[in-house]
């Protein structure tokens, strides 16, 4: 099959550091290559990977100081993509709705994965109007806020199965790891840690959306005893990092669309203390991958039975759920189950134009040229 992966063009695939879209990109794409289709990443020109790479922009667009809006360089992206869409069986989109418009005239050779929250008024009025774009959910709970668009699945994230691995040594520590903001709620990490003191790392990423909630909200909470803040950290850094944890704390306080970090610890056996948001119920087992909690009181009763948790089975829950293998085939089967409906849309086109005599006022889907 012929599958063109369109990403985000703010990282890189996979993103040097932090940056959860292009690196499920980034795995998905290695893993389909990997299975043997022909695969074409759409990307900043710095991405690494097995398939065929059209560099749309030199480097990650947040590298670039001189790059104040990003739309540019995605319109630009897209006209790339439409140019060649022929080319393709599928076109995979990992990029929000810009290419709704431009691509409606093939929406049936087209699927969207929708990486965001889709709890924002806006999005309904574009989903019904756009009614005919497939869409993928990366939980069943991203779908509630809009349950008339057209999803055709909901796919879970997935690793490389040896991309992090248990470690032998553990440390005294819990982790908190991904982004510092309002939803994320480091404050509640830092909390919990100390009611029972247990010493904290913190390894995240700062946007500057973020920047005035950091200096003002969490800073001031570092200067205590037993937090450490590392700032961002790298996919090595990360599995020992989350490797040598007790346990991740996940204290999320927003609809969830997924939580990539809850899955990478996981990968590494260790258990997840997370709060009932979004997709956590989705993706925590209870009693074998972690606990669910809904107040700070039952985090904080909950932490030792989750530091106490059978890394082992951690382990093999995540090979069992959440393989970039068991990902990639799960997409396989979205495409080809798009392509299928295809063909007997075409055959009823045919059909159309048979009976309406010269075809005029058939609806007719083509290609891009």
């Amino acid at each position: 099959m012929k599958i063109a992966q369109i990403a985000p063009l703010i990282e890189s695939v996979p993103p040097r550091l932090y940056g959860g879209t292009e690196r499920i990109v980034s795995y998905l794409t290695e893993e389909l290559v990997a299975l043997g289709h022909d695969v074409t990443l759409f990307a900043s020109g710095d991405s690494i990977t097995a398939a065929n790479l059209v560099a749309c922009v030199p480097n990650a667009l947040r590298l670039e100081a001189s790059v104040i809006d990003p739309i540019p360089y995605y319109m630009l992206m897209l006209d790339r993509v439409r140019r060649r869409a022929a080319e393709f069986d599928i076109l995979h989109f990992h990029i929000d709705q810009y290419q709704f418009p431009l691509f409606r005239p093939i929406a049936h050779r087209t699927v969207t994965t929708l990486h965001g929250r889709q709890d924002l008024p806006d999005l309904v009025p574009l989903y019904l109007g756009f009614d005919d774009m497939p869409l993928v959910s990366i939980s069943n709970d991203q779908r509630r806020p809009v349950p008339n668009a057209n999803f055709a699945e909901t796919v879970y994230h997935g690793l490389p199965i040896d991309l992090h691995c248990p470690m032998e040594t553990r440390g005294d520590y819990v982790a908190f790891l991904g982004r510092i903001s309002p939803e994320k709620r480091p404050d509640r990490a830092i909390a919990i840690a100390r009611a029972l003191g247990i010493p904290l790392k913190i390894a995240a990423k700062v946007d500057r959306a973020d920047e005035a909630y950091f200096r003002t909200k969490i800073e001031p909470l570092l200067d205590g005893p037993g937090v450490e803040f590392i700032g961002e950290i790298n996919e090595h850094q990360k599995g020992q990092f989350l490797g040598e944890a007790q346990a991740l704390l996940f204290p999320v306080d927003w609809p969830e669309p997924f939580g990539l970090s809850m899955i990478e610890a996981m990968a590494c056996g260790t258990p997840v203390l997370a709060f009932r948001c979004g997709s956590v119920p989705e993706i925590v087992d209870e009693g074998v991958t972690g606990a669910i909690v809904d107040t700070m009181e039952e985090a904080i009763a909950a932490l030792p039975r989750v530091i106490a948790l059978d890394r082992k089975k951690v382990r093999q829950r995540f090979e069992q759920r959440f393989s970039a293998t068991r990902m990639a085939k799960d997409y396989v089967g979205v495409y080809r189950s798009l392509l299928g409906s295809s063909k007997s849309v075409d055959a009823a086109n045919r059909d159309s134009r048979r009976h309406s005599g010269n075809g005029k006022d058939a609806i007719i889907l083509r290609p891009l040229a």
